[in-house]
């Protein structure tokens, strides 16, 4: 699936969660220097590029989106020198090297939020940030309506009487990008890691930068005035600029849960981003008309404003598809309801899992796999409330379990915790189970989730870059061409359906002269 149009338009990309993937120093948390020790593990995956959830200094209040600094790293993932080393190792494999970038907030211990406390009330400090008196006849109540996503009010009271926007914790103050000082701190921000060698930018929470500055109240559910606003174009368009100055096609990468498609894609024109997450994507049920509908949608949207598609199944924010698409009842996702309380069938979601995987990688555009993904892991439900660390658990009282299930560390090896993933324990605990589930037993199994992951990378390079054509094998069989010789089924009925002609290149599972049910496969005609 070769495009010299751009690497980035077909590019398989590695999601690390650095916490969480490789312990270099014992102390129980992911580091650098764990995932340099495991580059090879990606290399033989397969993958093009790396893209890093935040490693800048954060207290860790939202697993590093709450960054104090954006130009060092935190110490408990390693140094600056370090990154610089990574970055250059990868690069020696063929790996580009993307990281995040969280232009909506920042952490409450940034200089410059501390700074905008000192000063007080009208201060040029504090235009940096919301701040806002509150209303009533005393300030007591804040200054809208507005509820934050992590819970409860998105407005936090300072000692002076005055509020601050936080659309997340209340350890995340929002920037005010109406102040041109926030912009051209970003800015000075990308050339600091372009210089630095990074190969482009996910950017959290794209769609959220700009807010309307009259603050009206909402209506639930609704986002208008802090997401998606014109204002953003401008933005980007300068981001592009900056990015396009460098040499070796440097990308941005948004991230913007927009419930309109045809929305998003304007981000994705020429002068903008190069690439967005495909959400309606990863949240579909396990449904074939679903699934059709969503993958002609994208396609139509990219089209419009020649952009490539870019896949996702899962992430460190939601349930990992493992999971959802074995329950017994909804097999979507919703941040609203993660609906850990449905039963799971693992064997089912791992069958229907591996033949997602070849959906994903089948389709004309890029694709994300997030980490333990190529091992088939599962979301973990049963964590000791006393363990959990999400925001999301302690600002909803419980209520939402949060994300702490997908962020357990990856097994690498051996038959026990923490399977090879340090020296010491792990910061969140690993299930016993996996001790068939690491990347060392996998490696060693033909069969298995990590096996069909390198065969399908592999393969997946000399499969042909041509359009999407559908094809008629049934009402519940999802098939399309992408060449003149490249066929894909997958069969959502509950009985087999008869094989497409050609040669098998791949299968999810066992394939005789029938296409069993929750299984998919490759054909060449």
């Amino acid at each position: 699936m070769t495009d010299k149009t751009g690497w980035w338009r077909s590019a398989a990309i590695y999601q690390v969660y650095i916490r969480s993937f490789a312990d270099g120093n014992g102390d129980g948390v992911g580091d650098l220097a764990g995932v340099r020790a495991r580059l090879d593990h990606l290399a033989d995956l397969g993958i093009d590029a790396i893209w890093f959830t935040p490693w800048y200094p954060s207290p860790m209040d939202d697993g590093g989106y709450d960054v104090a600094d954006f130009r060092d790293i935190e110490p408990l993932f390693g140094t600056l020198a370090e990154a610089e080393e990574l970055i250059a190792e990868a690069h020696a494999r063929g790996i580009r090297v993307i990281i995040d970038i969280v232009p909506n907030h920042c952490s409450d211990e940034h200089h410059w939020f501390r700074a905008a406390l000192d000063a007080g009330p009208g201060s040029p400090e504090r235009q940096r940030f919301w701040f806002r008196p509150g209303r009533g006849s005393d300030g007591s109540e804040p200054p809208n309506n507005w509820k934050s996503r992590f819970g409860g009010s998105a407005w936090t009271r300072v000692p002076d009487g005055e509020w601050y926007l936080h659309l997340y914790s209340s350890r995340q103050p929002d920037f005010n990008w109406d102040n041109p000082e926030i912009r051209a701190e970003f800015e000075d921000v990308l050339r600091f890691w372009f210089d630095r060698g990074v190969d482009g930018f996910r950017i959290d929470v794209a769609d959220g930068l700009v807010k309307d500055p009259r603050l009206p109240d909402v209506d639930d559910g609704d986002e208008t005035p802090f997401s998606d606003q014109e204002g953003l174009h401008e933005i980007y368009r300068s981001w592009r600029k900056i990015a396009d100055s460098y040499p070796g096609e440097r990308v941005l990468v948004g991230e913007m849960w927009l419930p309109d498609m045809s929305r998003a894609a304007r981000y994705l024109r020429r002068d903008e981003l190069h690439s967005a997450f495909n959400f309606d994507f990863l949240v579909c049920p396990w449904d074939c008309a679903r699934f059709r509908d969503v993958v002609t949608r994208t396609l139509r949207a990219h089209d419009e404003v020649g952009a490539p598609a870019a896949w996702v199944l899962s992430n460190h924010d939601v349930t990992r598809h493992v999971t959802r698409y074995g329950r017994q009842g909804d097999t979507g996702f919703s941040f609203a309801n993660r609906l850990h309380e449905l039963p799971v069938d693992r064997e089912l979601g791992t069958r229907r899992a591996r033949a997602a995987a070849l959906l994903t990688l089948a389709l004309p555009g890029g694709l994300y796999v997030y980490q333990g993904e190529e091992l088939g892991l599962w979301e973990v439900l049963d964590i000791p409330d006393e363990l959990r660390q999400d925001p999301v658990w302690a600002r909803t009282n419980g209520a939402d379990p949060g994300r702490d299930g997908c962020r357990v560390p990856i097994p690498w090896s051996g038959e026990e915790p923490p399977f090879g993933f340090g020296s010491g324990g792990t910061w969140l605990p690993q299930p016993a189970e996996w001790k068939a589930y690491t990347a060392e037993a996998e490696a060693a199994d033909p069969e298995s989730m990590l096996s069909l992951y390198r065969d399908g990378l592999r393969i997946r390079r000399e499969l042909p870059a041509g359009p999407l054509e559908w094809l008629s094998l049934g009402e519940e069989v999802l098939a399309f061409r992408t060449g003149p010789d490249f066929t894909f089924a997958l069969n959502f009925s509950d009985a087999p359906v008869p094989l497409p002609d050609g040669e098998i290149l791949l299968a999810s599972g066992p394939v005789g002269r029938a296409l069993p049910t929750d299984t998919a496969v490759w054909l060449r005609s």
